[in-house]
């Protein structure tokens, strides 16, 4: 009986293991940690403390290539509803918060690569 209970235990523990989706991270994540980079993004100059917190909390939350790759797509998809934003902007925000990103900010990113 007790081996028994504590193969079902392994099984369940091996299960979880190959089962259990990672974390995976929302246009909404994405969209929270970026708001208040907008006006610095439409009118350019430099980005305020707010916004450079959500680039570095943008960085925190995507930690895998497929974090990275669908934060990208909620970056384009954001960016689309925004027309006014400038590209040179966009590009260099990470490096004006002091933000080593491997999400590019911009409208035409292939963000398969």
């Amino acid at each position: 009986m007790k081996a028994a209970i504590v193969s079902m235990l392994v099984l369940v523990s091996l299960i979880q293991m190959i089962v259990t989706p990672g974390e995976a991270i929302t246009c909404g994540q994405v969209d929270a940690s970026l708001a208040s980079c907008i006006p610095y993004l439409i009118a350019g100059g430099n980005p305020d403390a707010a916004c450079c917190d959500g680039v570095k909390n943008l960085k925190s939350i995507t930690p895998a290539t497929a974090d990275r790759r669908a934060a990208c797509e909620c970056v384009k998809a954001a960016a689309a509803r925004y027309p006014n934003i400038k590209e040179d902007a966009a590009s260099s925000l990470p490096q004006k918060c002091g933000v080593q990103m491997n999400i590019p900010i911009s409208k035409t990113t292939n963000c398969a690569k």
